[in-house]
């Protein structure tokens, strides 16, 4: 499945019904009068957040999305049917921005939350209603109200509560692929990760979703790369894990060139707390590692774990320091269900 994070598209609310002009026709009664029923509501344009969608590619292929008419009114003081709303499955995550981007008009963070976006119109009054004691055979009526349009940009930012972030080749997926049961690729070259990847963690007896981003380069800021555009995918997490190559680039330099781009972004990324890990210790030894360590502390980083992604080396404490930063219970694990046990079921009784 293709990742889309962004789309934008073009959203109609339901026109109201018509009010109906009519007189009633009855054998043996005469001036009947006016009976033309109001026009059906039309109908209202709905998103939900839904569990199990992680991108918006469906919004790629279908664009337009309009809601139906409310029917007319009809004779015999008959309301026109109010049209059905239309209701659109977004993942959670998703925000709905203004056509310029400039404003957030919904943002959908809960499984199940709903908003009527779009209201349709309301139908349009009939002949029947405009009766008086002056007015015995009124002939007017009213169109149905038009429904609301707009064009707007949908924006999906995924829910994790840990993000994972670096320079190409810091070992990313190995990491996310060690942790968890996502099959991220891997590859000895710089941009193997395009697009973020989910996974959830499991340990000591705790649940949580870590996410990976493609890899910042220097002046991602300003569309080097692959640019910073996935950076809205970490901006909930609660905690930041900074992956470091060991082998790499210089391990403080690397510190500082991430962290410039995140200040850069903007958002209050700069701001979370970050755990710094220097990967591949499998590549190096304890006193270089011990060495590198020392020189990102005196940058500015508070505590730095030595790690092996590829053998799993030092990811026990690294996912300890992870917990500290996390609620009594995560997202994924509020939304467990609760099996009971079939020993305490009560006996059956009809009362």
């Amino acid at each position: 499945m293709h990742f889309l994070d962004q789309a934008k598209i073009y959203l109609k609310s339901g026109g109201g019904g018509p009010g109906a002009v009519s007189f009633r026709r009855e054998k043996y009664i005469e001036y009947g009068g006016p009976d033309g029923g109001n026009g059906g509501k039309g109908g209202d344009i709905i998103f939900r957040a839904v569990q199990g969608l992680n991108t918006l590619i469906d919004f790629r292929y279908a664009q337009h999305f309009k809601a139906p008419r409310g029917a007319h009114g009809m004779g015999k003081d008959r309301t026109g049917a109010g049209a059905d709303d239309l209701i659109i499955d977004v993942p959670v995550g998703t925000q709905i921005l203004s056509e310029d981007k400039e404003e957030v008009l919904a943002d959908f963070t809960e499984v199940g939350q709903e908003i009527v976006f779009l209201e349709g119109g309301i139908g349009g009054r009939g002949n029947a209603s405009y009766k008086s004691s002056t007015n015995r055979a009124p002939r007017q009526h009213q169109p149905g109200m038009p429904g609301e349009e707009m064009w707007v940009w949908l924006r999906l930012k995924l829910l994790a509560d840990v993000g994972l972030l670096g320079l190409p080749n810091a070992g990313k997926s190995t990491l996310i692929n060690q942790v968890t049961n996502t099959k991220a690729k891997v590859g000895d070259y710089a941009f193997t990760t395009l697009v973020p990847k989910l996974g959830v963690v499991r340990h000591k007896g705790r649940e949580f979703v870590l996410a990976d981003i493609p890899g910042l380069i220097e002046g991602a800021a300003e569309g080097a790369g692959i640019g910073d555009r996935f950076l809205g995918h970490i901006e909930r997490c609660r905690v930041l894990i900074h992956l470091i190559d060991i082998a790499g680039q210089d391990p403080a330099e690397a510190y500082n060139t991430v962290n410039a781009e995140l200040d850069a972004y903007g958002e209050g990324l700069a701001d979370k707390p970050q755990l710094v890990a220097l990967n591949k210790l499998d590549l190096a030894d304890a006193e270089l590692g011990k060495a590198f360590a020392d020189e990102l502390l005196a940058a500015g980083a508070e505590k730095v774990f030595n790690i092996s992604g590829a053998t799993g080396e030092g990811m026990e404490e690294l996912l300890d320091g992870v917990l500290s930063y996390l609620p009594d219970r995560t997202s994924t694990e509020t939304q467990a269900e609760e099996v009971e046990d079939e020993g305490d079921e009560p006996d059956w009784s009809p009362i």
